[in-house]
């Protein structure tokens, strides 16, 4: 088989918004087989995946009974994305699939998108910026409206949750700003010797801010919930940007009824959000900043992620 003839399918080609992979590809080798598709629903998988040797995914299933169904002809699994849940590895390993991800790729856009949630909520930016533009700023007579305390990052405890890349350069950032960081290690085995070490009751109580940084696993699950959201001080400020299920929302949604807390979020249990999802409790919409699990989909993080796709993909060697 020859490398021109490559068959090239991108399931969810959407999740990545407007990129340059196709024109990156093309100039690889213009003669690349190479077809996309917005979304594929999982009983549209294999039909459109019939006779491709590369398949590229973000979020779609490959599991079993695909794989199966695939082995003659699929050579490699390219995920657009560092997750790899969405593919059974042990079977495509079984019937010698290659399935690459890109790790890193957004380690500066997430630690961004965590700090620009904490500047919004201590500058209680969207408040303000409904203030001023319902026209309500324009018939007020004084120059200022200070009704909303605005806090600074700095002198407060930043408590990060996941010491890893992303959350040691959400480190840095809120050392920057004057915060005092330390950490909770969910593993129990990160001993970084630049912040504080403190178990998650300790870091709870005493942290004004706190971010997760962590992944999904049996020791992150519902690690936040009724039973420790009342240690958060009042004022406190909580972002998510790690995994959906490391907070019991239906848990955080009745605190932040409850008393004076923020919260943002990146991240949800199921995406997209459910449409009756707690968060959407309008008693509850001046303490939240949602975004719809884009903060590793910055341009820049996004062209990092494609070049890693197509080394990924000129690693193959038919």
């Amino acid at each position: 088989m020859q490398e021109k003839n490559l068959r090239i399918v991108f399931l969810d080609a959407l999740t990545l918004g407007q990129n340059s992979l196709k024109e990156k590809l093309m100039v690889i080798n213009p003669h690349f087989n190479y077809k996309e598709y917005h979304i594929t629903m999982p009983n549209e998988v294999l039909e459109r995946c019939l006779g491709v040797e590369i398949i590229l995914t973000n979020k779609v299933v490959l599991d079993r009974a695909t794989l199966a169904a695939l082995k003659d002809t699929l050579k490699l699994v390219c995920i657009t994305a560092t997750g790899m849940n969405n593919v059974d590895l042990q079977v495509a390993n079984e019937f010698g699939i290659l399935v690459k991800n890109v790790a890193g790729y957004s380690t500066q856009s997430v630690a961004q998108h965590t700090l620009m949630l904490v500047l919004a909520l201590s500058g209680k930016l969207s408040l303000y910026d409904s203030y001023c533009k319902s026209g309500e700023y324009a018939r007020n007579p004084l120059f200022t409206n200070l009704v909303y305390p605005l806090r600074l990052i700095a002198g407060k405890k930043w408590g990060i949750i996941g010491l890893g890349s992303i959350g040691e350069r959400v480190a840095e950032l809120a050392s920057a700003f004057g915060a005092e960081v330390s950490y909770y290690s969910t593993s129990g085995k990160n001993t970084n010797a630049k912040y504080p070490k403190k178990e998650l009751e300790s870091l709870l109580k005493e942290s004004q801010i706190i971010s997760i940084h962590a992944p999904l696993n049996s020791n992150t699950q519902n690690l936040l919930n009724v039973g420790n959201l009342g240690l958060l001080q009042n004022g406190a400020i909580l972002i998510n940007v790690g995994r959906g299920g490391i907070v019991n929302e239906e848990d955080l949604a009745k605190e932040l009824k409850k008393r004076e807390i923020y919260a943002g979020f990146d991240v949800f249990t199921k995406e997209p959000m459910e449409q009756n999802h707690p968060f959407l409790d309008k008693e509850i919409a001046n303490k939240l900043i949602l975004t719809p699990h884009n903060a590793w989909g910055y341009e820049e993080s996004k062209e990092i992620l494609i070049d890693g796709v197509l080394k990924n993909i000129a690693s193959l060697h038919l």
